[in-house]
Protein backbone atom coordinates (compact mmCIF):
# COMPACT_ATOMS: atom_id res chain seq x y z
CA UNK A 1 0.00 0.00 0.00
CA UNK A 2 2.98 2.72 1.02
CA UNK A 3 4.29 1.41 -1.97
CA UNK A 4 1.12 2.41 -4.17
CA UNK A 5 0.97 5.74 -2.43
CA UNK A 6 4.85 6.70 -3.05
CA UNK A 7 4.52 6.00 -7.21
CA UNK A 8 1.13 8.12 -7.18
CA UNK A 9 3.03 10.75 -5.27
CA UNK A 10 6.26 10.49 -8.04
CA UNK A 11 3.53 10.46 -10.82
CA UNK A 12 2.02 13.72 -9.45
CA UNK A 13 5.40 15.42 -9.21
CA UNK A 14 5.90 18.22 -12.18
CA UNK A 15 8.52 16.41 -14.34
CA UNK A 16 11.93 18.80 -14.21
CA UNK A 17 11.82 21.39 -17.22
CA UNK A 18 13.61 20.92 -19.98
CA UNK A 19 16.73 22.69 -21.55
CA UNK A 20 14.24 24.58 -24.09
CA UNK A 21 12.07 25.26 -21.34
CA UNK A 22 14.10 26.82 -19.09
CA UNK A 23 15.78 28.48 -22.31
CA UNK A 24 12.35 30.08 -22.82
CA UNK A 25 11.65 31.26 -18.88
CA UNK A 26 15.18 32.79 -19.31
CA UNK A 27 13.98 35.46 -22.54
CA UNK A 28 10.94 35.94 -20.78
CA UNK A 29 12.61 37.14 -17.75
CA UNK A 30 14.77 38.97 -19.90
CA UNK A 31 12.56 40.71 -21.47
CA UNK A 32 10.18 41.58 -18.57
CA UNK A 33 13.50 43.40 -17.24
CA UNK A 34 14.41 44.97 -14.11
CA UNK A 35 12.53 47.99 -12.12
CA UNK A 36 13.52 50.49 -14.19
CA UNK A 37 12.40 48.98 -17.07
CA UNK A 38 8.67 48.28 -15.46
CA UNK A 39 8.60 51.57 -14.70
CA UNK A 40 9.37 52.83 -18.22
CA UNK A 41 6.89 50.59 -19.52
CA UNK A 42 4.45 51.57 -17.02
CA UNK A 43 4.83 55.44 -18.11
CA UNK A 44 4.48 54.49 -21.66
CA UNK A 45 1.20 52.87 -21.34
CA UNK A 46 0.00 55.55 -19.23
CA UNK A 47 0.66 58.34 -21.95
CA UNK A 48 -0.77 55.32 -24.75
CA UNK A 49 -4.06 55.23 -21.74
CA UNK A 50 -4.02 59.13 -21.70
CA UNK A 51 -4.16 59.78 -25.65
CA UNK A 52 -6.95 56.78 -25.60
CA UNK A 53 -9.15 58.14 -23.26
CA UNK A 54 -8.79 61.54 -25.00
CA UNK A 55 -9.70 60.24 -28.11
CA UNK A 56 -12.36 58.64 -26.55
CA UNK A 57 -14.04 61.52 -25.56
CA UNK A 58 -13.45 63.16 -28.60
CA UNK A 59 -15.11 60.28 -30.86
CA UNK A 60 -18.03 60.39 -27.79
CA UNK A 61 -18.98 63.88 -28.43
CA UNK A 62 -18.71 63.38 -31.85
CA UNK A 63 -21.02 60.09 -32.29
CA UNK A 64 -18.54 58.32 -34.07
CA UNK A 65 -19.14 54.27 -32.13
CA UNK A 66 -17.14 52.69 -34.77
CA UNK A 67 -13.71 54.37 -34.73
CA UNK A 68 -14.72 54.71 -30.70
CA UNK A 69 -15.16 50.88 -30.11
CA UNK A 70 -11.61 50.09 -32.09
CA UNK A 71 -9.89 52.80 -29.95
CA UNK A 72 -11.31 51.48 -26.75
CA UNK A 73 -10.47 47.45 -28.36
CA UNK A 74 -6.94 48.17 -29.31
CA UNK A 75 -6.20 49.84 -25.93
CA UNK A 76 -7.43 47.12 -24.33
CA UNK A 77 -5.21 44.69 -26.05
CA UNK A 78 -2.23 46.95 -25.76
CA UNK A 79 -2.07 46.92 -21.82
CA UNK A 80 -3.45 43.26 -21.84
CA UNK A 81 -0.23 42.57 -24.09
CA UNK A 82 2.63 44.86 -22.05
CA UNK A 83 0.99 43.50 -18.96
CA UNK A 84 1.70 39.72 -19.53
CA UNK A 85 4.13 37.38 -19.05
CA UNK A 86 2.54 34.88 -21.73
CA UNK A 87 2.50 37.44 -25.50
CA UNK A 88 6.10 37.23 -25.51
CA UNK A 89 6.05 37.37 -29.42
CA UNK A 90 2.82 40.03 -29.13
CA UNK A 91 5.01 42.86 -27.17
CA UNK A 92 7.10 42.98 -30.65
CA UNK A 93 4.60 42.65 -32.95
CA UNK A 94 2.22 44.80 -31.60
CA UNK A 95 3.88 48.42 -32.25
CA UNK A 96 4.30 47.38 -35.97
CA UNK A 97 0.84 45.83 -36.07
CA UNK A 98 -0.39 49.38 -34.78
CA UNK A 99 1.01 51.06 -37.38
CA UNK A 100 0.67 49.40 -40.25
CA UNK A 101 -3.44 49.41 -39.20
CA UNK A 102 -3.19 52.99 -38.75
CA UNK A 103 -1.31 54.49 -41.73
CA UNK A 104 -2.10 51.48 -44.20
CA UNK A 105 -5.06 49.67 -43.37
CA UNK A 106 -7.08 52.56 -42.28
CA UNK A 107 -6.02 54.53 -45.16
CA UNK A 108 -6.95 51.80 -47.67
CA UNK A 109 -10.13 51.23 -46.35
CA UNK A 110 -11.04 54.88 -45.64
CA UNK A 111 -10.04 55.71 -49.27
CA UNK A 112 -12.54 52.84 -50.87
CA UNK A 113 -15.37 54.43 -48.42
CA UNK A 114 -14.64 58.02 -49.50
CA UNK A 115 -14.85 56.56 -53.48
CA UNK A 116 -18.50 55.50 -52.79
CA UNK A 117 -19.57 58.72 -51.86
CA UNK A 118 -19.97 62.22 -53.86
CA UNK A 119 -17.26 63.93 -50.95
CA UNK A 120 -15.99 67.09 -52.24
CA UNK A 121 -16.38 70.65 -52.63
CA UNK A 122 -20.18 71.22 -51.58
CA UNK A 123 -20.76 67.92 -50.04
CA UNK A 124 -18.48 68.09 -47.23
CA UNK A 125 -20.74 67.74 -44.47
CA UNK A 126 -24.22 66.40 -43.06
CA UNK A 127 -27.36 67.06 -44.08
CA UNK A 128 -28.54 69.48 -41.18
CA UNK A 129 -25.24 71.58 -41.64
CA UNK A 130 -26.09 72.04 -45.43
CA UNK A 131 -29.26 73.32 -44.48
CA UNK A 132 -28.23 75.44 -41.60
CA UNK A 133 -25.63 76.47 -44.52
CA UNK A 134 -28.17 77.47 -46.88
CA UNK A 135 -30.69 79.07 -44.11
CA UNK A 136 -27.82 81.35 -42.36
CA UNK A 137 -26.92 82.21 -46.77
CA UNK A 138 -30.18 84.06 -46.65
CA UNK A 139 -30.77 85.76 -43.63
CA UNK A 140 -32.74 88.97 -43.43
CA UNK A 141 -33.42 91.31 -41.02
CA UNK A 142 -37.07 91.08 -39.41
CA UNK A 143 -38.44 94.47 -39.67
CA UNK A 144 -39.86 94.86 -36.45
CA UNK A 145 -37.39 92.41 -34.32
CA UNK A 146 -36.53 93.30 -30.67
CA UNK A 147 -33.42 94.63 -29.76
CA UNK A 148 -31.28 91.43 -27.46
CA UNK A 149 -29.08 93.51 -25.42
CA UNK A 150 -25.78 91.13 -25.90
CA UNK A 151 -22.81 90.57 -24.86
CA UNK A 152 -19.55 88.98 -26.74
CA UNK A 153 -18.06 85.84 -24.81
CA UNK A 154 -15.40 83.38 -25.66
CA UNK A 155 -14.35 79.99 -24.90
CA UNK A 156 -12.00 77.79 -26.38
CA UNK A 157 -11.34 80.02 -29.52
CA UNK A 158 -15.24 79.88 -30.23
CA UNK A 159 -17.21 83.38 -30.31
CA UNK A 160 -20.81 82.95 -28.54
CA UNK A 161 -23.32 85.76 -27.77
CA UNK A 162 -25.16 85.92 -24.74
CA UNK A 163 -27.73 87.45 -25.10
CA UNK A 164 -30.97 89.31 -22.66
CA UNK A 165 -34.24 88.76 -23.94
CA UNK A 166 -37.40 91.05 -22.94
CA UNK A 167 -38.22 88.47 -20.42
CA UNK A 168 -35.14 89.17 -18.65
CA UNK A 169 -33.52 86.06 -19.14
CA UNK A 170 -29.80 85.20 -20.10
CA UNK A 171 -29.72 83.16 -23.49
CA UNK A 172 -26.00 81.93 -24.94
CA UNK A 173 -25.44 80.40 -28.22
CA UNK A 174 -22.85 79.88 -30.71
CA UNK A 175 -22.63 79.48 -34.61
CA UNK A 176 -22.93 75.15 -34.03
CA UNK A 177 -25.26 75.07 -30.81
CA UNK A 178 -28.41 77.26 -30.73
CA UNK A 179 -29.67 80.04 -27.98
CA UNK A 180 -30.20 78.16 -24.92
CA UNK A 181 -30.55 79.55 -21.03
CA UNK A 182 -27.42 80.11 -18.86
CA UNK A 183 -26.92 80.69 -15.54
CA UNK A 184 -25.54 83.96 -16.30
CA UNK A 185 -24.17 87.12 -14.15
CA UNK A 186 -25.93 90.67 -14.87
CA UNK A 187 -24.93 94.14 -14.49
CA UNK A 188 -28.26 95.98 -13.74
CA UNK A 189 -30.75 94.24 -16.60
CA UNK A 190 -27.97 93.19 -18.75
CA UNK A 191 -26.17 89.45 -19.01
CA UNK A 192 -22.37 90.17 -18.66
CA UNK A 193 -20.78 86.42 -17.69
CA UNK A 194 -21.56 83.10 -18.31
CA UNK A 195 -19.79 80.66 -16.54
CA UNK A 196 -16.54 78.76 -18.27
CA UNK A 197 -16.79 81.66 -20.80
CA UNK A 198 -14.22 84.83 -21.23
CA UNK A 199 -16.45 88.23 -21.62
CA UNK A 200 -14.88 89.95 -24.47
CA UNK A 201 -13.97 93.54 -23.70
CA UNK A 202 -14.66 96.61 -25.99
CA UNK A 203 -11.05 96.59 -27.59
CA UNK A 204 -11.34 93.39 -28.34
CA UNK A 205 -14.74 93.14 -30.08
CA UNK A 206 -13.25 96.08 -31.96
CA UNK A 207 -10.53 94.19 -33.03
CA UNK A 208 -12.49 90.81 -34.45
CA UNK A 209 -15.30 93.14 -35.42
CA UNK A 210 -15.66 91.25 -38.76
CA UNK A 211 -15.89 87.44 -37.14
CA UNK A 212 -18.47 89.14 -34.66
CA UNK A 213 -20.61 90.58 -37.50
CA UNK A 214 -20.49 87.81 -39.21
CA UNK A 215 -21.83 85.56 -36.81
CA UNK A 216 -25.41 84.24 -36.66
CA UNK A 217 -26.55 82.20 -33.45
CA UNK A 218 -29.45 79.89 -34.55
CA UNK A 219 -32.57 80.94 -32.35
CA UNK A 220 -33.72 77.38 -31.68
CA UNK A 221 -33.14 74.14 -33.07
CA UNK A 222 -35.94 75.11 -35.82
CA UNK A 223 -33.66 76.59 -38.78
CA UNK A 224 -37.16 78.25 -39.67
CA UNK A 225 -37.03 80.32 -35.95
CA UNK A 226 -34.00 82.07 -37.66
CA UNK A 227 -30.74 83.43 -35.66
CA UNK A 228 -29.49 86.18 -33.99
CA UNK A 229 -26.79 88.46 -35.34
CA UNK A 230 -24.97 91.49 -33.93
CA UNK A 231 -23.67 94.59 -36.10
CA UNK A 232 -21.63 96.14 -32.99
CA UNK A 233 -21.22 93.80 -30.08
CA UNK A 234 -24.05 95.45 -27.92
CA UNK A 235 -27.30 94.69 -29.28
CA UNK A 236 -28.75 91.86 -31.46
CA UNK A 237 -31.70 91.42 -34.02
CA UNK A 238 -33.56 88.46 -35.29
CA UNK A 239 -32.97 87.57 -38.71
CA UNK A 240 -34.98 84.85 -40.41
CA UNK A 241 -34.41 83.20 -43.92
CA UNK A 242 -35.85 84.23 -47.02
CA UNK A 243 -35.70 79.95 -47.06
CA UNK A 244 -37.96 77.25 -45.61
CA UNK A 245 -37.30 74.31 -44.52
CA UNK A 246 -39.65 71.12 -44.27
CA UNK A 247 -37.58 68.37 -42.74
CA UNK A 248 -40.87 65.82 -43.05
CA UNK A 249 -41.02 66.99 -46.71
CA UNK A 250 -37.49 66.98 -47.24
CA UNK A 251 -37.89 70.19 -49.71
CA UNK A 252 -36.42 73.98 -49.02
CA UNK A 253 -38.75 76.46 -50.57
CA UNK A 254 -37.63 79.59 -52.07
CA UNK A 255 -40.21 82.11 -50.49
CA UNK A 256 -39.04 84.94 -52.77
CA UNK A 257 -39.51 83.02 -55.93
CA UNK A 258 -41.71 80.16 -54.74
CA UNK A 259 -39.16 77.80 -56.37
CA UNK A 260 -39.01 74.35 -54.38
CA UNK A 261 -36.04 72.39 -54.08
CA UNK A 262 -36.42 68.78 -53.30
CA UNK A 263 -34.12 66.23 -51.67
CA UNK A 264 -33.75 63.00 -54.70
CA UNK A 265 -30.91 61.32 -53.03
CA UNK A 266 -28.35 63.36 -54.58
CA UNK A 267 -26.69 65.03 -51.63
CA UNK A 268 -28.46 68.61 -52.87
CA UNK A 269 -31.82 70.09 -52.91
CA UNK A 270 -32.63 70.20 -56.56
CA UNK A 271 -35.10 71.93 -58.45
CA UNK A 272 -37.68 70.92 -60.85
CA UNK A 273 -35.42 71.70 -63.76
CA UNK A 274 -32.25 70.14 -62.26
CA UNK A 275 -30.99 72.83 -60.77
CA UNK A 276 -28.77 72.06 -57.64
CA UNK A 277 -28.00 74.80 -54.89
CA UNK A 278 -24.81 74.56 -52.88
CA UNK A 279 -23.52 73.53 -50.49
CA UNK A 280 -25.08 69.75 -50.21
CA UNK A 281 -24.17 66.84 -48.16
CA UNK A 282 -22.56 63.70 -48.22
CA UNK A 283 -24.32 60.54 -49.45
CA UNK A 284 -23.39 57.09 -50.52
CA UNK A 285 -23.23 57.26 -54.74
CA UNK A 286 -22.66 53.88 -55.50
CA UNK A 287 -20.08 52.30 -58.36
CA UNK A 288 -21.08 56.22 -59.92
CA UNK A 289 -17.66 57.51 -59.47
CA UNK A 290 -15.66 54.70 -60.86
CA UNK A 291 -18.38 54.99 -63.76
CA UNK A 292 -18.11 58.47 -64.45
CA UNK A 293 -14.35 58.25 -64.32
CA UNK A 294 -14.24 55.87 -67.34
CA UNK A 295 -17.35 57.39 -68.83
CA UNK A 296 -17.27 61.05 -68.47
CA UNK A 297 -16.93 63.13 -71.89
CA UNK A 298 -15.09 66.06 -69.71
CA UNK A 299 -12.41 63.25 -68.41
CA UNK A 300 -12.12 60.98 -71.23
CA UNK A 301 -9.21 62.70 -73.68
CA UNK A 302 -6.92 63.69 -70.28
CA UNK A 303 -7.39 60.59 -69.06
CA UNK A 304 -6.43 58.44 -72.49
CA UNK A 305 -3.25 60.13 -72.88
CA UNK A 306 -2.59 60.65 -69.28
CA UNK A 307 -2.96 56.38 -68.85
CA UNK A 308 -0.78 55.97 -71.56
CA UNK A 309 2.18 58.71 -70.75
CA UNK A 310 2.16 56.87 -67.43
CA UNK A 311 2.70 53.60 -68.53
CA UNK A 312 5.24 54.78 -71.08
CA UNK A 313 7.19 56.92 -68.41
CA UNK A 314 6.85 53.88 -66.03
CA UNK A 315 8.34 51.46 -68.63
CA UNK A 316 11.15 53.83 -70.18
CA UNK A 317 12.67 54.41 -67.01
CA UNK A 318 12.34 51.16 -65.95
CA UNK A 319 14.19 50.05 -68.72
CA UNK A 320 16.66 52.85 -68.80
CA UNK A 321 17.88 52.98 -65.28
CA UNK A 322 18.15 49.12 -65.31
CA UNK A 323 20.41 48.78 -68.97
CA UNK A 324 22.32 51.83 -67.66
CA UNK A 325 22.91 49.94 -64.02
CA UNK A 326 23.60 46.59 -65.71
CA UNK A 327 26.02 48.27 -68.12
CA UNK A 328 28.26 50.13 -65.41
CA UNK A 329 28.05 47.60 -62.86
CA UNK A 330 29.28 45.20 -65.83
CA UNK A 331 32.01 48.08 -66.81
CA UNK A 332 33.28 48.33 -62.84
CA UNK A 333 33.01 44.51 -62.07
CA UNK A 334 36.02 43.91 -64.46
CA UNK A 335 39.07 43.24 -62.44
CA UNK A 336 40.99 45.39 -64.90
CA UNK A 337 39.17 48.62 -63.91
CA UNK A 338 41.59 50.64 -61.65
CA UNK A 339 40.03 52.73 -59.08
CA UNK A 340 36.93 50.78 -58.92
CA UNK A 341 35.56 51.45 -55.69
CA UNK A 342 36.37 55.34 -56.09
CA UNK A 343 33.60 55.04 -59.22
CA UNK A 344 31.62 53.29 -57.38
CA UNK A 345 30.98 55.69 -54.67
CA UNK A 346 30.88 57.65 -57.05
CA UNK A 347 27.90 56.30 -59.44
CA UNK A 348 25.82 56.17 -55.76
CA UNK A 349 25.83 60.24 -54.80
CA UNK A 350 22.62 60.70 -56.63
CA UNK A 351 20.68 58.29 -55.01
CA UNK A 352 22.51 59.35 -51.70
CA UNK A 353 20.84 62.85 -52.07
CA UNK A 354 16.98 63.21 -51.66
CA UNK A 355 14.50 62.81 -54.58
CA UNK A 356 12.86 66.19 -54.15
CA UNK A 357 15.87 67.93 -53.59
CA UNK A 358 17.79 67.16 -56.63
CA UNK A 359 14.13 67.24 -58.74
CA UNK A 360 14.31 71.15 -57.14
CA UNK A 361 17.78 71.38 -58.39
CA UNK A 362 17.20 69.96 -61.95
CA UNK A 363 14.27 72.63 -62.58
CA UNK A 364 16.60 75.47 -62.25
CA UNK A 365 19.21 73.86 -64.09
CA UNK A 366 16.72 73.39 -66.84
CA UNK A 367 14.97 76.94 -66.78
CA UNK A 368 14.69 78.19 -70.25
CA UNK A 369 15.67 81.79 -69.12
CA UNK A 370 18.74 81.73 -66.85
CA UNK A 371 19.17 77.87 -66.23
CA UNK A 372 22.69 75.93 -66.01
CA UNK A 373 22.40 73.82 -69.28
CA UNK A 374 21.60 76.91 -71.51
CA UNK A 375 23.71 79.67 -70.30
CA UNK A 376 26.64 77.22 -70.18
CA UNK A 377 26.25 73.62 -72.24
CA UNK A 378 24.58 74.93 -74.70
CA UNK A 379 25.87 78.75 -75.13
CA UNK A 380 23.04 80.68 -73.95
CA UNK A 381 20.85 78.82 -76.32
CA UNK A 382 16.95 79.07 -75.69
CA UNK A 383 15.34 75.82 -75.38
CA UNK A 384 11.84 74.83 -73.85
CA UNK A 385 13.18 72.03 -71.58
CA UNK A 386 9.94 72.21 -69.44
CA UNK A 387 7.68 74.15 -71.60
CA UNK A 388 7.61 72.43 -74.20
CA UNK A 389 5.11 69.10 -74.33
CA UNK A 390 7.41 66.84 -76.17
CA UNK A 391 10.62 68.52 -74.51
CA UNK A 392 9.27 68.34 -70.47
CA UNK A 393 8.76 64.67 -71.10
CA UNK A 394 11.97 63.73 -72.14
CA UNK A 395 13.56 66.06 -69.52
CA UNK A 396 11.48 64.47 -67.07
CA UNK A 397 12.51 60.81 -67.86
CA UNK A 398 16.53 62.38 -67.98
CA UNK A 399 15.78 63.05 -64.21
CA UNK A 400 14.90 59.98 -63.84
CA UNK A 401 17.07 58.21 -65.01
CA UNK A 402 19.70 60.15 -63.70
CA UNK A 403 17.94 59.28 -60.17
CA UNK A 404 17.25 55.55 -60.66
CA UNK A 405 20.23 54.25 -62.47
CA UNK A 406 22.76 54.18 -58.96
CA UNK A 407 19.96 51.58 -57.66
CA UNK A 408 20.12 49.35 -60.46
CA UNK A 409 23.45 50.10 -60.36
CA UNK A 410 23.71 48.33 -56.54
CA UNK A 411 21.29 45.82 -57.01
CA UNK A 412 23.25 44.66 -61.15
CA UNK A 413 26.67 44.66 -58.52
CA UNK A 414 25.35 42.74 -56.02
CA UNK A 415 23.65 39.85 -58.47
CA UNK A 416 26.92 40.25 -60.71
CA UNK A 417 29.44 38.95 -58.05
CA UNK A 418 26.73 36.31 -56.77
CA UNK A 419 27.34 34.25 -60.39
CA UNK A 420 29.63 31.72 -59.85
CA UNK A 421 32.65 32.61 -61.98
CA UNK A 422 33.10 28.46 -62.76
CA UNK A 423 30.09 29.09 -65.01
CA UNK A 424 31.77 31.42 -67.38
CA UNK A 425 35.30 29.50 -67.26
CA UNK A 426 33.49 26.75 -68.20
CA UNK A 427 31.28 28.25 -71.12
CA UNK A 428 34.71 30.24 -71.95
CA UNK A 429 36.61 26.79 -72.11
CA UNK A 430 33.86 25.28 -74.80
CA UNK A 431 34.53 27.74 -77.23
CA UNK A 432 31.66 30.53 -76.06
CA UNK A 433 31.95 33.97 -77.07
CA UNK A 434 31.61 36.66 -74.38
CA UNK A 435 28.25 38.04 -75.64
CA UNK A 436 27.06 34.57 -75.50
CA UNK A 437 28.05 34.01 -72.31
CA UNK A 438 26.14 37.01 -70.64
CA UNK A 439 22.97 36.60 -73.22
CA UNK A 440 23.11 32.92 -72.29
CA UNK A 441 24.08 32.27 -68.79
CA UNK A 442 24.82 35.87 -66.71
CA UNK A 443 21.60 37.76 -67.94
CA UNK A 444 19.02 34.82 -67.04
CA UNK A 445 20.90 33.83 -64.11
CA UNK A 446 20.91 38.01 -63.33
CA UNK A 447 17.20 38.12 -64.13
CA UNK A 448 16.03 36.03 -61.16
CA UNK A 449 17.24 38.09 -58.89
CA UNK A 450 16.92 41.16 -60.64
CA UNK A 451 13.14 40.68 -61.86
CA UNK A 452 11.39 41.15 -58.98
CA UNK A 453 12.85 44.35 -57.64
CA UNK A 454 12.04 45.21 -61.90
CA UNK A 455 8.63 44.92 -60.88
CA UNK A 456 8.52 47.20 -57.40
CA UNK A 457 10.79 49.75 -59.95
CA UNK A 458 7.69 49.56 -62.23
CA UNK A 459 5.02 50.23 -59.34
CA UNK A 460 7.11 53.03 -58.15
CA UNK A 461 7.37 54.81 -61.35
CA UNK A 462 3.96 54.66 -61.96
CA UNK A 463 3.06 55.96 -59.02
CA UNK A 464 5.82 58.68 -59.21
CA UNK A 465 4.70 62.06 -57.94
CA UNK A 466 7.70 63.18 -56.74
CA UNK A 467 9.61 64.21 -59.79
CA UNK A 468 6.88 64.94 -61.86
CA UNK A 469 5.24 67.67 -59.42
CA UNK A 470 8.60 68.67 -58.57
CA UNK A 471 10.33 69.12 -61.53
CA UNK A 472 7.18 70.23 -63.60
CA UNK A 473 4.40 70.26 -61.35
CA UNK A 474 2.68 68.30 -64.35
CA UNK A 475 2.90 70.98 -67.31
CA UNK A 476 3.02 72.41 -69.39
CA UNK A 477 -0.39 72.55 -68.44
CA UNK A 478 -2.70 71.31 -71.17
CA UNK A 479 -5.05 74.44 -71.99
CA UNK A 480 -7.95 72.09 -73.81
CA UNK A 481 -8.69 69.87 -71.02
CA UNK A 482 -11.68 70.64 -68.90
CA UNK A 483 -9.08 69.73 -65.49
CA UNK A 484 -5.98 71.28 -64.54
CA UNK A 485 -3.96 68.45 -66.08
CA UNK A 486 -1.10 68.89 -67.80
CA UNK A 487 1.53 67.21 -70.60
CA UNK A 488 3.73 65.11 -67.93
CA UNK A 489 0.81 64.40 -65.27
CA UNK A 490 0.83 60.81 -64.26
CA UNK A 491 -1.97 59.30 -63.25
CA UNK A 492 -0.95 60.20 -59.80
CA UNK A 493 -0.65 63.28 -60.27
CA UNK A 494 -3.61 64.01 -62.11
CA UNK A 495 -6.03 62.60 -59.10
CA UNK A 496 -3.99 64.91 -56.86
CA UNK A 497 -4.99 67.65 -59.12
CA UNK A 498 -8.39 66.67 -59.20
CA UNK A 499 -8.92 66.13 -55.08
CA UNK A 500 -6.52 69.23 -54.07
CA UNK A 501 -6.25 71.81 -57.03
CA UNK A 502 -8.76 73.79 -58.74
CA UNK A 503 -12.51 75.43 -57.36
CA UNK A 504 -14.43 72.56 -56.85
CA UNK A 505 -12.32 69.35 -55.86
CA UNK A 506 -13.72 65.86 -56.10
CA UNK A 507 -12.50 63.96 -53.14
CA UNK A 508 -14.80 60.65 -54.06
CA UNK A 509 -13.53 61.09 -57.61
CA UNK A 510 -9.77 61.46 -56.83
CA UNK A 511 -10.53 58.07 -54.35
CA UNK A 512 -11.77 55.92 -57.49
CA UNK A 513 -9.04 56.66 -59.41
CA UNK A 514 -6.75 55.80 -56.91
CA UNK A 515 -8.71 52.19 -56.36
CA UNK A 516 -8.32 52.00 -60.79
CA UNK A 517 -4.34 53.08 -60.50
CA UNK A 518 -4.04 50.06 -57.76
CA UNK A 519 -6.30 47.29 -59.30
CA UNK A 520 -3.87 48.01 -62.67
CA UNK A 521 -0.64 48.00 -60.82
CA UNK A 522 -1.53 45.09 -59.18
CA UNK A 523 -2.49 43.03 -62.15
CA UNK A 524 0.34 44.11 -63.63
CA UNK A 525 2.60 42.92 -60.59
CA UNK A 526 0.67 39.19 -60.25
CA UNK A 527 1.34 38.41 -64.24
CA UNK A 528 4.86 39.82 -63.93
CA UNK A 529 5.68 37.36 -60.32
CA UNK A 530 4.36 34.68 -62.39
CA UNK A 531 6.90 35.09 -65.44
CA UNK A 532 9.44 35.62 -62.74
CA UNK A 533 8.64 32.48 -61.05
CA UNK A 534 8.31 30.26 -64.64
CA UNK A 535 12.02 31.83 -65.40
CA UNK A 536 13.40 30.54 -61.88
CA UNK A 537 11.86 27.27 -62.64
CA UNK A 538 13.31 27.39 -65.70
CA UNK A 539 16.80 28.39 -64.69
CA UNK A 540 16.25 25.57 -61.92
Amino acid sequence: MTDTLSGAETATEDPKPTARQRRARSIADQAGGGLASVIVKIAALAIVDAIAVYAALVLFGHEQWIVLAAVVLVAGIVNWVYFSRRALAAKYLAPGLIFLCLFQVFVLVYTGYVAFTNYGTGHNGSKEQAVASLMASALERVSDSASYPTTVVEAGGEIGLLVTTPDGEALLGTAEQPLAPVDAGFDGDKAVSAPGWTTLQFADVLERTDQITELAVPFSDDPNDGALRTPDGASAYLYTSTLEYDEAAGTLTDLRSGTVYSDLGTGAFTAPDGTEILPGWQVTVGFDNFIRAVTDARLASPLVYVTIWTFAFALISVASTFFLGLFLAIAFNSARMRGRRTYRVLMILPYAVPSFLSALVWAGMMNQSFGFLNEVIFGGADIPWLTDPVLAKVSVLIVNLWLGFPYMFLVCTGALQAIPEELQEAATVDGAKPWAVFRLIKLPLLLVSVAPLLIASFAFNFNNFNIVYMLTNGGPRDSEAPIPVGHTDLLISMVYKVAFTGQTRDYGLASAYSIIIFIIVAVISVIAFRRTKSLEELNG
